[in-house]
């Protein structure tokens, strides 16, 4: 299918959790090819920490509040392209998890770029032009214990993303999903990386998101060749699963223990509590 094109200079870019990681990452690729990227970000002071270092502009954004999502999305002006970033990852064992982060998991990893799909597609239908990237993870095709909650919440924005792909198909949207392996950034603090789990830098899938402006794929793993994983998975024996599981350390994030992921877990316990409040 043919899109009217969105990488072009001067096409506004908002990115959610723009203030460091993946987000950043992103909104210094999209700066250097001459897009006007806005980025917003639950933490206020990284968010225009960052935008002034990147020469972009940032608002403190907290993605599971229409208001506070429109708002951000009203600064930005007519969007062109939507990178739904933001994300958190608790882990550990399905039966610690407490409710109130179970919830807050689902909602900045699942309402979250409802919300943005919901505020931003209206007005792309209207101008037959706009091109939204959610961020999930390979953890929303491959489960992993440890990180059940958050192994939902990816699988739900995977399916979310390609369903409402085919409801804007023929307006001249499109909807993309990037999902990246293990990648080096603070949702990965405290995490043992690389004995066999494939490992890369958040500019790799900065790379992926603005390389789906272009190809306007359904989904880009990162790196590419995971896109075979699935399906050989698929006709594989659980047993031998299981067995290449437990020699590249797959139970790694189960032998997490919750809170002691240093600023990760901090801004996770932050929102549980508020969002019980």
């Amino acid at each position: 299918m043919r899109y009217p094109p969105v990488a072009r200079p001067g096409a506004v870019v908002a990115i959610t959790g723009g203030a460091r990681g993946i987000g950043r990452a992103a909104a210094e690729a999209f700066a250097r090819r001459g897009a006007q990227v806005w980025i917003g970000d639950r933490d206020g002071a990284a968010v225009t920490r960052t935008a002034s270092e990147l020469g972009v502009r940032g608002v403190a954004v907290d993605v599971t509040d229409r208001a506070s999502f429109a708002a951000f999305l009203e600064a930005a002006g007519p969007v062109d392209v939507l990178v739904n970033n933001a994300g958190i990852m608790p882990l550990g064992p399905f039966l610690d998890e407490s409710d109130a982060v179970s919830a807050a998991t689902l909602d900045v990893n699942v309402w979250g770029p409802l919300l943005g799909m919901r505020l931003v597609l209206p007005g792309m239908i209207e101008r037959g032009r706009g091109h939204v990237v959610n961020v999930a993870s390979m953890a929303g095709k491959l489960p992993l214990s440890g990180m059940a909650v958050y192994n939902a919440g990816k699988y739900a924005a995977v399916g979310l993303s390609a369903a409402v792909r085919e409801e804007v198909a023929g307006t001249g949207v499109s909807v993309s999903t990037v999902l990246p392996t293990a990648v080096r950034t603070g949702l990965t603090e405290g995490v043992k990386l690389g004995g066999g789990l494939p490992t890369i830098d958040p500019e790799r899938v900065a790379e992926a998101i603005v390389r789906s402006c272009v190809g306007r794929r359904a989904e880009y793993p990162v790196p590419g060749w995971l896109a075979a994983a699935q399906p050989v998975l698929g006709v594989t024996p659980e047993w031998v699963v299981r067995a290449a599981k437990r020699a590249m350390g797959g139970d790694r994030a189960y032998r997490s223990t919750f809170g002691t992921r240093g600023e990760h877990d901090r801004r996770v316990i932050e929102q549980a509590e508020e969002r019980e409040r």
